[in-house]
């Protein structure tokens, strides 16, 4: 290391089984003090007592605003365990000095796989045929009537919003499936838009003439509520909208009322706007044409790995006066010292 200070490394909440491997990398180092709570539903008060001191700080889903950054003393370096960053003020960091990096490249196949499975079951009407093989069970005949009528995807319209890291995957993985692809993204290069082989359309163009659309943007001010009543009027009434991205930039409200008035045919949703998981009485669950998975699109036994070798990585980096990767404040880089 760059100096024997003493460093205090704070993880505040975390959904492994356990931290052991997280313990392992710091145990002969008797200058790195390593604590891990789970803090995600604690109170502001117990929140701050526990990371106030903290030099790194490694978050998942504890809201960091402008109240419990002004609490950090000597913090240098916050880590979100994961790619969004809703429930972190990144402004505010920066006006503290404080490092913020995410880790966005850990389960791009992952999220890209999730969503392409909600393109496939949305299209095979999986539910529905989950539910002609009860009835047909009971009936012992074939029963096919609540399926019908299905399409095949070949010369449909995928519409991808965003097109990322994801986004692109995505965007690759169903070449296979000869659909024609729209694409709205206003931040893609032109040198990227020539590597994909994709023009980028309007979010209007790719409203009316998807058969379905799949969102692929962070969550932030000019994202919140990207798709909502306006949009969802907007599409074809035959067309589904899928969501694996963040809740909260398809609004919940509305797909629940654009699936049951008919608006669309229904939707997909891997994360959620409200609350997570939803409530029991959340209208979503209510919704026949809505299939819900429970956020867990970034999961894989290799992803879960790797995001936690990643963090591990980035500590080290800083521990010994580098710079850590994926940094999303850069303007504090001016006034920080490692």
């Amino acid at each position: 290391m760059s100096n024997q200070k003493k460093w205090k490394i704070v993880v505040t909440d975390f959904i492994e089984e356990n931290l052991d491997w997280e313990f392992k990398q710091f145990e002969s180092m008797p200058n790195v003090e390593f604590k891990a709570y789970q803090l995600k539903n604690s109170s502001k008060d117990n929140i701050i007592d526990k990371i106030k001191d903290a030099d790194i700080i490694v978050v998942n889903m504890v809201t960091f605003n402008k109240s419990v950054i002004e609490s950090l003393q000597k913090c240098k370096l916050i880590i979100r365990h994961g790619v969004g960053y809703d429930n972190i003020d990144v402004a505010e960091l920066t006006k503290k000095g404080i490092i913020f990096i995410n880790i966005p490249d850990y389960c791009i196949e992952e999220v890209a796989e999730q969503a392409v499975m909600h393109i496939l079951t949305c299209a095979r009407k999986f539910r529905c045929q989950q539910r002609s093989m009860q009835l047909s069970v009971e009936k012992e005949e074939w029963d096919f009537e609540i399926v019908y009528p299905i399409h095949q995807l070949s010369y449909k319209t995928l519409g991808i919003i965003g097109c990322g890291r994801i986004g692109s995957m995505v965007h690759r993985m169903m070449q296979g499936f000869e659909m024609k692809r729209l694409v709205c993204d206003p931040y893609l290069t032109s040198e990227r838009k020539t590597e994909l082989g994709v023009e980028t359309v309007s979010l209007e163009k790719v409203l009316k003439e998807s058969d379905f659309i799949t969102i692929h943007t962070p969550l932030n001010e000019e994202t919140r509520h990207l798709v909502s009543e306006k949009e969802l009027r907007q599409m074809k009434p035959t067309a589904f909208i899928i969501n694996t991205a963040r809740g909260g930039i398809l609004d919940e409200n509305a797909v629940v009322k654009a699936c049951n008035n008919g608006w669309i045919a229904g939707a997909a949703i891997d994360v959620y706007e409200y609350r997570e998981p939803p409530q029991k009485k959340a209208k979503l669950l209510q919704v026949e044409n809505i299939n819900l998975t429970p956020h867990l699109a970034w999961y894989s036994l290799e992803a879960e790995w790797k995001i936690r070798e990643k963090i591990i990585e980035n500590i080290f980096l800083l521990l010994n006066g580098k710079v850590p990767n994926n940094i999303i404040n850069h303007d504090v880089l001016s006034g920080t010292t490692m």
